[in-house]
């Protein structure tokens, strides 16, 4: 699968792209290198990105390739609908699946989301406001949460 990685302020981001859009994008610690090269979504991405942490994008349109079961699939909607610099909670977020009683479920699948920052699961707190979980880790999200609220219009 075409891959490319990126040189972010919070750390390597390894990007892989099927024919149909981005399927994932995930931080690195180190040591990773792209499988393949890259194809034109790939580079789209890549571009966004740069854009995204330059401050200078604060909504992606990059395609994507989202692969999940049906639940999962409806959990990365309802994350697309924060805006940049705006945060929602687990609750909210079950809510807006049909599920209001999923809360751990959503939990589950903000962790299993394949393509961090573009589904902003970043921008989801705990009920009191939290800092909760984070694939990439904690410390990144305080940055990625930061970052959008100094750039927020």
């Amino acid at each position: 699968m075409p891959t490319g990685l990126f040189e972010s302020p919070i750390g390597t981001v390894i990007v892989s792209a099927s024919e149909s859009g981005v399927t994932e994008l995930n931080f690195s610690d180190g040591g990773d290198s792209p499988e393949g090269l890259g194809n034109h979504i790939v580079e789209k991405c890549l571009t966004q990105l740069d854009e995204y942490f330059s401050g200078r994008r604060v909504s992606f349109s990059v395609e994507l390739d989202l692969r999940g079961t049906e639940f999962q699939l409806s959990v990365w909607r309802a994350l697309l609908l924060i805006p940049y610099g705006r945060t929602s909670t687990y609750g909210r977020i079950a809510a807006l699946t049909g599920r209001p009683k999923a809360v751990r479920a959503v939990g589950g699948a903000n962790h299993s989301n394949p393509v961090s920052i573009i589904v902003p699961c970043h921008r989801v707190l705990g009920s009191d406001g939290s800092l909760t979980g984070y694939g990439g880790g904690l410390h990144r999200k305080k940055w990625l949460l930061d970052h959008e609220a100094k750039y927020r219009a």
